[in-house]
């Protein structure tokens, strides 16, 4: 699993100009599933997400997360984060997920994720016009499959 997490001030997804879902302050996450993910991926990820902390304290150290700042979470599914461009010019995203299974996954990481942060969504699949406020810039990657080195 991949998750590419941004800071933002607030962040909102439309589909074919329909406003879908928007945030606060908070997290925006591009997520990312391929087919070798586990229930570990999902929890590690959660863990890191909901606990990382990227947020100013009142001293203007990055000391809280986006539960202690009480802000919420737009979660988007995107399979291009395994674009793999080694040959030639056009990314083949062979390592993305099956559709079904990737779709599962993302459901599940984003009910995890709303047991303890309010979590939106995009819709999975769909083509989502996605905008932000970057609060920061502050714009971390996280690979589950990194962990596992560990």
């Amino acid at each position: 699993m991949k998750v590419v997490i941004q800071r933002v001030k607030s962040a909102s997804v439309k589909v074919d100009t329909e406003l879908i879902n928007e945030i606060k302050q908070g997290l925006l996450l591009l997520v990312a599933v391929e087919d070798s993910d586990t229930d570990f991926d999902l929890d590690y990820a959660v863990r890191k997400i909901s606990q990382m902390r990227i947020f100013s304290d009142a001293q203007g150290k990055m000391n809280l997360s986006v539960e202690d700042i009480q802000g919420e979470i737009l979660s988007i599914s995107q399979f291009t984060l395994f674009a793999d461009i080694k040959k030639g010019n056009r990314p083949s995203f062979s390592g993305a997920g099956r559709p079904d299974f990737a779709k599962e996954m993302y459901e599940k990481f984003n009910q995890k994720l709303s047991s303890s942060i309010s979590t939106k969504t995009g819709i999975f699949a769909a083509d989502m016009e996605v905008e932000l406020i970057n609060d920061g810039p502050v714009t971390i990657v996280l690979d589950t499959k990194e962990s596992r080195r560990q």
